[in-house]
Parts: C-alpha cells; structure tokens; sequence
C-alpha cells in the first residue's frame, strides 16, 4: 500500500457527502460567444431560446481569487474538493440526463455533493478518483442531472510507462476536422474561465508537465462531439451523453469527431481521433 494511501485516503474520504449550491442567470452573452468559438451560425439568443446540450459548462463558473490559485492555474488544494496531493489533475469523463430544457434567462441552481473518493495504484504511480455529483435546477425543479469524474495523478517521472494507444473505429459516416490552434483552446479557457495552464501556456505545459504542446480541453472535445450531432442531427434532442477520454490530443495537429448512429436511429456512437487515427475521446448520445 502506498504512502498516500496510509497516510492520507481517510482524510480525503472525509470530504464524500460534502456539498455546495450555486445559483448563477443563463445570460445570452456566453451563448453568442461559444457559437462565434465553434463557427456555428446561430440566431441571437433571446429569453426563452433553449441552450444548447453541455453548454451549461457556460455557468456556475470558479470564482476563486488570484491568490487562491496554485502554480499550474488550478484553484489550491481544499475547499469544495478534496485536497488530494497529487498535482496533474484531469477532467477523464462523464454522464448527464437531460429532464427539462435550461433557458437563457432563466434564474438556475446547481447543487453538487462529492460522491466517493478512491484510490487506484497505477503503472506510474497514484491515482486518486473523485467523482463529483451535481443536480442543476430551474424554476421547475430538476432540469439536469450530471456526474463528473476527476482524476489525479503523480508528476511525470524519466521511464514511466506510456499506455498503449487504441485505434479509433474506421470509415465514420459522420466526421469533421477540427483545427486546435492556440486561440481557440485560449477562447474556450476564457469562456469557463479555466485557468489551467496546460491549456494555453506553452512553456509551463512542455518544461513542467512534460507534454509535447497544449492540451485540448476534455469538455471542448466533448462539446465538439455534441456539436457534431446538432449539426448532423438538427433539432435533434438529447436525453443522456456520456463520454470518457481516453488520450491527450495536443494543439500540434488537427484532429476529427466522428459519429455513428446506431440502426434505429435513437442514439449515436462518437469518438475523437487524433491525427495518426489513435482514439482520444469515446462518447454516447442518447436522442429524447
């Protein structure tokens, strides 16, 4: 058994149940900002237009002051999330049901409870597991409800192990090249106010982190896979998404979202690649 976990996992344990509510307005100006983001040409939002699936991420955003934050951008170990002493933190996956529409304009409440804390000793080291609950809610109760896995791993280390990639599936009848550049990874940290410097700091990511460029946001590709179903699916409504990722994609080259719907047409398999075809993001939608 590890020392962090003779030492410190009853700690960190103690934090499962604890939680936190916070009420935030679906303002419209977000709503133009990641339409101008992702090239898509929507109509102006207006009271009442219904807001885009995981475009919630818009909201409820960290308002931790300056000197709060760590050296890697993050927000200092404790508060609402335990302080497990690991510092490469990820946002791996997720799972969301849609129950009622979120609305711009609408006053909304999300009420989030850490659900367990656990440890797994990994080929490179420790990993610590936090899966984070939350329910958001409008005027007329529980519109979403979304669980929200993070993990937290060791410092990188000269020889450790480097997982095998996974070819993604071949011949998508659904696929679209994004392009990863700098400005839109600095946009999309703008909008959900992600001061992650993995993200937009070359220097910090390559000379601390040890990654070869900068890391495409986990919940940009997860929208990106939603927006690939809207775009071949319009008006189409969700009822679940799920997503896990699987492997870094880096802003070095393009990438593609794929999609497949299945046979009866009520769900959709999708996936991120990178540019040599390696899986970086698996998902699954489910049509309301």
């Amino acid at each position: 058994m590890s020392s962090l976990v003779s030492e410190r996992m009853t700690q960190l344990r103690g934090w499962e149940g604890r939680s936190e509510t916070v009420a935030d307005d679906i303002t419209p100006t977000p709503v133009r900002l990641l339409s101008a983001t992702l090239d898509r040409p929507d109509p102006e939002p207006l009271p009442g237009t219904e807001l885009p699936p995981l475009w919630h991420w818009l909201y409820f955003l960290p308002r931790h002051g300056q000197s709060e934050l760590g050296p890697d951008g993050h927000a200092r170990l404790g508060g609402f999330l335990p302080p497990v002493p690991l510092p490469r933190r990820m946002w791996a996956g997720g799972r969301l049901q849609w129950h009622a529409p979120l609305r711009v304009g609408e006053r909304v409440e999300r009420i989030s409870r850490i659900a367990s804390v656990s440890h797994k000793a990994g080929r490179s080291g420790d990993l610590v597991f936090v899966l984070v609950q939350h329910e958001v809610h409008n005027a007329n109760g529980l519109a979403l409800s979304e669980e929200h896995d993070i993990v937290y791993r060791a410092p990188p280390q000269p020889g450790d192990p480097v997982p095998p990639p996974q070819a993604a599936p071949r011949d998508a009848p659904w696929s679209r090249e994004i392009a990863p550049d700098p400005v839109l990874l600095f946009r999309y940290s703008a909008l959900t106010f992600n001061g992650h410097r993995i993200h937009y700091d070359r220097s910090y990511v390559t000379e601390v982190e040890g990654y070869p460029g900068l890391i495409v946001h986990g919940p940009l590709i997860a929208t990106l896979l939603v927006d690939l179903v809207r775009r071949e699916r319009p008006g189409a409504a969700l009822r679940k998404f799920s997503f896990k990722a699987v492997r870094p994609i880096f802003d070095l080259h393009a990438f593609h979202v794929c999609g497949e719907p299945s046979a009866d047409d009520r769900s959709v398999r999708l996936w991120a690649q990178d540019h040599e075809g390696w899986l970086a993001m698996q998902a699954e939608a489910e049509f309301a």
